[in-house]
């Protein structure tokens, strides 16, 4: 399992992108003035942007944050998603150039560094950071373009069921049957955990149970406590979890997210010494997701209610819509402002804005009408400041469909490969630990078969709904 030799190889693979002393220093001293560009997009975003006050669902007027959007957004009311979403793009459009002026700064710091640092683009450095093939970016961005049908045939569907002459981009969110009188308390979402996750093997439901026993979750939401939830810990402690429990479906799906990065990170400090006891970002999403995947089958075959059933597949293809089809596009924008930029062409809000419409366009297709205000989208996303970050979420996802597939198959050998892939953390590069787990992601294969994934539930969900 261990590589001694990985940590050396990985360290001479940028001795040509290394520069002498004198020029390292100088780059590192710039690393405050590097970072303003972010800086100042973070304290703009969270902190100045003062947001109308809007009426949510139950009639009251409450103050329009970025955590109240995201749950008005999911109204089944019309009329409140559509006044959140105006309303917050008003406060964008407003701050627009200087969003315009800060991002393009940004981008244009990346090139400088990967130009000085003798590659070829600023995608290529971030990419070689991991020793991940640019192919694998332009096979994500290749394939979801040879499925955007699938993805305008899910939102047509949206249109008719919502029965709605003109659907807008603040429609895409809101659940298409609304949400069914599913209530889960924490120990019953513990125990459809433990049999969702069954699959992978009683040493690692094991763990899952250890992790409950110990009380290693932060369940309840408190005052002053943050929102959200995560999986954190250091290598010589255990790996703890925030959740905001709320008794729902969304619940549950957050505990096995979490408990996926959660048992990525025990077998990895388990097997793995101190210098390989992490791993990227590029591998960390598919565990987590790859727990969802297996909930998803167990929910299906164990739900005989059709409006569980039609509930549980929106979900699936309202995760898959907004992490492959989404995340890419943002993925296809942020390549296009640092090839903007490489050719010196200015980067101006108003042209950010033309060239995310667009794409927004020919991502959703005719079935969504007019929603200009869409074009003033990227100005609200810090994960373009995050230097070619966001395919990961998206070829994550797709990776961890042909998993769960592999698992649910109740092949031994492929159960054994993923519990290897927990276990090897940074001891050798992304690629070649995924595809020791069964996916070579320089190829296509584990794209397509996600998109199949997709396509059979969303017939499955069109039949449910007639």
């Amino acid at each position: 399992m261990n590589n001694p030799g990985h940590l050396f190889e990985d360290t001479l693979r940028f001795a040509e992108h290394t520069l002498s002393a004198p020029e390292e220093k100088l780059l590192a001293s710039m690393g405050d003035i590097f970072a303003v560009p972010e800086n100042i997009f973070s304290v703009l975003d969270d902190a100045d942007l003062k947001f109308a006050d809007v009426i949510d669902q139950n009639g009251d007027r409450t103050e329009l944050t970025d955590s109240t959007y995201s749950q008005l957004i999911q109204s089944t009311d019309c009329e409140i998603r559509k006044q959140a979403f105006t309303k917050l793009y008003e406060v964008y459009h407003q701050f627009l150039r200087t969003f315009g002026k800060t991002l393009g700064s940004h981008v244009h710091i990346q090139n400088y560094d990967a130009k000085v640092r003798h590659y070829g683009s600023a995608r290529q450095a971030a990419l070689n950071a991991n020793n991940i093939p640019e192919t694998v970016y332009d096979n994500l961005v290749q394939t979801v373009h040879r499925h955007l049908d699938l993805l305008q045939r899910y939102v047509g569907l949206r249109k008719r069921v919502l029965k709605l002459t003109d659907l807008s981009m603040y429609d895409l969110y809101t659940p298409l049957t609304g949400k069914p009188e599913l209530t889960y308390t924490f120990e019953e979402g513990k125990k459809i955990a433990l049999k969702a996750l069954s699959v992978l093997g009683s040493d690692y439901v094991g763990q899952v149970q250890n992790a409950f026993e110990k009380r290693y979750i932060d369940v309840i939401p408190n005052k002053g406590k943050r929102g959200g939830a995560y999986s954190g810990g250091g290598y010589d402690t255990p790996p703890y979890i925030l959740l905001n429990w709320n008794d729902d479906l969304d619940s549950l799906y957050t505990l096995v997210h979490e408990m996926g990065h959660s048992m990525h990170s025990q077998l990895t400090k388990q097997h793995q010494p101190f210098q390989y006891g992490d791993y990227s970002i590029f591998v960390a999403e598919i565990a987590s997701t790859t727990n969802e995947n297996l909930l998803t089958a167990y929910l299906l075959e164990h739900e005989a209610d059709p409006a569980v059933r039609a509930y549980v597949l929106n979900y699936y293809l309202d995760g898959f819509k907004g992490t492959v089809y989404r995340q890419t596009q943002f993925a296809e924008f942020e390549q296009w402002l640092h090839e903007t930029d490489a050719k010196g062409e200015s980067l101006t809000a108003d042209e950010m804005s033309t060239k995310y419409l667009d794409l927004n366009r020919q991502y959703y297709g005719k079935e969504v009408g007019s929603t200009p205000q869409i074009a003033d989208e990227w100005a609200r996303i810090p994960h373009f400041y995050y230097d070619f970050y966001v395919y990961q979420y998206s070829t994550g996802f797709a990776a961890a469909t042909t998993l769960a597939n592999n698992i649910l198959d109740d092949q031994p050998e492929d159960t054994a490969a993923y519990l290897h892939y927990l276990q090897s953390g940074s001891s050798d590069y992304p690629i070649n630990i995924m595809k020791q787990a069964g996916v070579d992601m320089t190829k296509v294969d584990y794209l397509e078969n996600a998109f199949t994934v997709f396509e059979k539930r969303l017939e499955e969900l069109k039949q449910l709904l007639k």
